[in-house]
């Protein structure tokens, strides 16, 4: 499993890491497929973000950021995790959550 070391200051900026990553790993064509998010919340507070990209034949690359260790999990389309990426630095999410 890769992991590496990264800093964001922007929200865009994250997500298009997030896309990026995907395409480069699974052989994308970037900006072909649509991706989603959704906050993940515990206790009534933000706590993540999941970022779910729609590739060919319905299949779904995940990617979760969890804010407590300011992390980003990388999943492929059967489950497998195959790549951390540790944060430096993130966007605040509860301005993204507003």
């Amino acid at each position: 499993m890769v992991t590496s070391i990264l800093q964001f200051r922007t929200l865009e900026d994250l997500r298009d890491f997030i896309t990026q990553t995907f395409c480069r790993y699974f052989e994308l064509q970037y900006g072909a497929f649509d991706m989603t998010e959704r906050i993940l919340r515990r206790g009534g507070r933000p706590c993540g973000v999941q970022f779910c990209l729609h590739g060919p034949r319905a299949v779904r690359f995940t990617a979760i950021w969890e804010t407590e260790h300011n992390q980003i999990l990388f999943y492929g389309a059967t489950g497998e995790r195959f790549m951390k990426t540790q944060l430096l630095q993130a966007p605040c999410l509860d301005r993204v959550a507003a």
